[in-house]
């Protein structure tokens, strides 16, 4: 059996873990939130850097996985290649889709929605200059966008008004032509995409990126195994905390079991 780390911030992952878990019923999951961490878009480079490849050698050493999924844009920037210099593990990252967003947009014009700490990094402006050149590109920071979503996953309500003034600036209409994808660059978003799409001043494709960490997971695990029956699995929060009662049904769906002991704690 393929046992996986899946590593983010706080609860977005759950949205990698669900594909995941369709592409590889099979596999045992130990997925770690850094809530004592989050939210990442807050942190300065190096000490978030220092951070993560602490956190993830110490449940390396503590579970063993076959391979490692880190989960989050804004880790995934700056962490992968410390982390690929320093275990012999397959590490798959999550980056923003911008090759994907190029090739099928219609208009031209796209937008990349993600923490101010994936926006700022030279690493999705490189994938802009390698893949987007002929695309009119928005990078739209969100500051608010993830910590929503982790209170919708707790089952708090979170108004239109704040959501809507986070997307705005997505879309945009440029000598004629308007938004016609946005790049998720945050795996917390693709919780909230039913209000996303409710509120969106007009239609467009939103790319989320968990189908293809899924793809690439299974890739470098020896493929996919659709069919059997579902593995098992264990939730942790860094900071030791009980998971909320409104999350214990959610990830037992996804097979993971919560678990209170502080065991991912750096």
């Amino acid at each position: 059996m393929t046992r996986l780390l899946v590593f983010d911030s706080g609860v977005g992952g759950l949205s990698v873990v669900a594909e995941i878990r369709r592409a590889q019923p099979k596999a045992e999951i130990v997925y770690v939130a850094d809530d004592a961490g989050f939210p990442y878009g807050d942190w300065e480079d190096a000490a978030l850097t220092d951070r993560v490849v602490g956190l993830i050698a110490g449940l390396i050493a503590g579970h063993t996985p076959d391979a490692v999924v880190i989960a989050c844009h804004t880790a995934s920037t700056l962490v992968l290649p410390p982390l690929r210099a320093r275990f012999d593990l397959p590490f798959v990252g999550t980056v923003p889709a911008v090759k994907p967003a190029a090739e099928q947009t219609r208009s031209g014009v796209v937008a990349v929605l993600g923490t101010y700490g994936t926006i700022r990094r030279d690493y999705t402006r490189g994938l802009i200059d390698q893949f987007a050149k002929e695309c009119h590109v928005r990078l739209v920071g969100s500051g608010n966008l993830a910590a929503y979503a982790e209170r919708h996953m707790r089952g708090e309500a979170v108004g239109d008004a704040a959501i809507l003034a986070e997307i705005a600036p997505a879309f945009i209409e440029d000598d004629g032509r308007r938004t016609d994808i946005v790049v998720l660059a945050c795996t917390h978003y693709p919780f909230l995409l039913p209000q996303l799409e409710r509120l969106a001043p007009w239609p467009v494709d939103w790319i989320d990126p968990a189908p293809a960490i899924a793809r690439r997971v299974a890739t470098v695990t020896g493929g996919m195994r659709p069919g059997a029956a579902s593995g098992g699995g264990i939730a942790l929060l860094t900071s030791g905390k009980a998971w909320p009662p409104a999350m214990t049904a959610q990830l037992r769906r996804l097979g993971l079991e919560p678990q209170e002991a502080a065991t991912a704690s750096g």
